[in-house]
């Protein structure tokens, strides 16, 4: 079944097609509620309660719009009430896989390490960001959102998630003492 048709019959009281669509999303879901919240309970807690809201609310929802975006936006307003409501000003920390991709030959030790260092040297200057820019970087390059998706997500203009995007990136360069 597609989105489209799991929605249809999840509005018409189908639990089984709305747990459907909470399998499709969930992972995605609690990887945005953590990348507000910072703390992976409280992004369980949103996560989850998105998922709530977003059912009681589906009503609302409009046919044919993209179900992903309006989803995830009621999960970043469910994580960011709660890390306001908890005064949590938790530094982001995400995980960057360190995966070989096939074919290629294992990196040397000193080759893992320096891209290591370098990882963390980003996710810290990503953390350094306001709050806007950052999770406009993490809809967009860590989530791998689309702009129109971010755009839903953060609840803004896609001109304003390319505008943030820009400024959050020349930012990242000038404080890892890149040139453009």
């Amino acid at each position: 079944m597609n989105e489209a048709e799991l929605i249809a019959r999840a509005k018409r009281g189908d639990a089984a097609a709305y747990e459907e669509l909470v399998r499709m999303y969930q992972g995605i879901a609690f990887r945005t509620a953590w990348l507000v919240a910072g703390n992976t309970a409280v992004a369980e807690e949103a996560a989850h309660d998105g998922f709530v809201k977003a059912y009681r609310a589906l009503w609302r929802f409009r046919t044919g719009a993209p179900f992903k975006p309006w989803l995830l936006r009621i999960v970043t307003n469910e994580a960011r009430n709660r890390r306001r409501a908890a005064g949590r000003r938790d530094a982001l920390a995400l995980r960057a896989s360190g995966e070989v991709v096939s074919g290629d030959a294992a990196p040397s030790p000193e080759t893992a390490l320096l891209a290591a260092t370098r990882r963390g040297e980003l996710l810290a200057a990503v953390n350094r960001l306001e709050e806007h820019h950052r999770l406009a970087i993490a809809c967009r390059y860590f989530l791998d959102l689309s702009e129109e998706e971010t755009a839903a997500a953060l609840g803004c203009r896609r001109g304003t998630v390319k505008s943030r995007l820009a400024r959050a990136l020349e930012r990242l360069r000038a404080d890892l003492g890149e040139t453009a």
